[in-house]
């Protein structure tokens, strides 16, 4: 009998709102399959964003864009169970859920240097950081990110163990900027994917900002 280990298996995670996804967002997708060497890769659309003071699109709009905007990516899955969760959407929660469906997996959280800088605040910090490995975007517009993130919400004791950033081109793009655009009925292609600027359209989204 062989006593050969398979090879672990390594599962990325990334979640927002994507309200709307855009171009950047993609990016950062395809950087941390291919940097991270993932074996599937989770794109998770917010639930009720607890963090947020605006009311996300509604769910069901997000998540076929999402589903348009990263067809491309053979390993990523658009993955609604924030979305079907009840209450307030916590990382912690996801988390402890992926750990329960791949046991033997490394996770990995993908997040953008905002949501890095923001570390400190989050909901249950310490168990995020025990269950996966935060991988975040390097940005020219933001400062060094050597150092970790402190604050009230992360214990004295955590170590949070930053991978190697991942590397991106510059795209400053921004969704709040994108649905002003929107709203004024201006092109948006150079900025989502052209299935998602036509869903947008079609579906008459941000018509209101």
């Amino acid at each position: 009998m062989s006593l050969h280990k398979p090879e672990q298996l390594r599962v990325g995670v990334f979640g927002g709102a994507f309200d709307p996804p855009h171009r950047a967002h993609v990016a950062l997708a395809l950087a941390a399959q291919e940097q991270l060497q993932l074996d599937h890769l989770h794109i998770i659309p917010t639930g009720f964003a607890w963090h947020k003071s605006r009311s996300l699109t509604p769910a069901e709009h997000r998540v076929a864009m999402c589903k348009l905007a990263f067809s491309g990516l053979a390993k990523a899955v658009v993955d609604s169970r924030e979305i079907r969760r009840s209450g307030p959407t916590y990382t912690a929660d996801t988390l402890e859920e992926l750990q329960r469906e791949y046991p033997q997996a490394q996770l990995f959280l993908v997040v953008g240097q905002d949501q890095w800088q923001n570390l400190a605040s989050w909901h249950r910090i310490d168990e995020v950081v025990k269950n996966a490995i935060i991988c975040v975007a390097s940005r020219p517009d933001f400062p060094d990110m050597s150092a970790a993130p402190a604050g009230d919400g992360i214990a004295a004791s955590t170590e949070i163990p930053v991978m190697q950033p991942l590397q991106m081109p510059a795209m400053p793009l921004s969704a709040t900027a994108i649905r002003q655009i929107a709203a004024q009925h201006e092109n948006l292609s150079p900025l989502v994917f052209d299935s998602v600027a036509r869903y947008i359209d079609q579906h008459h989204l941000y018509q209101s900002a």
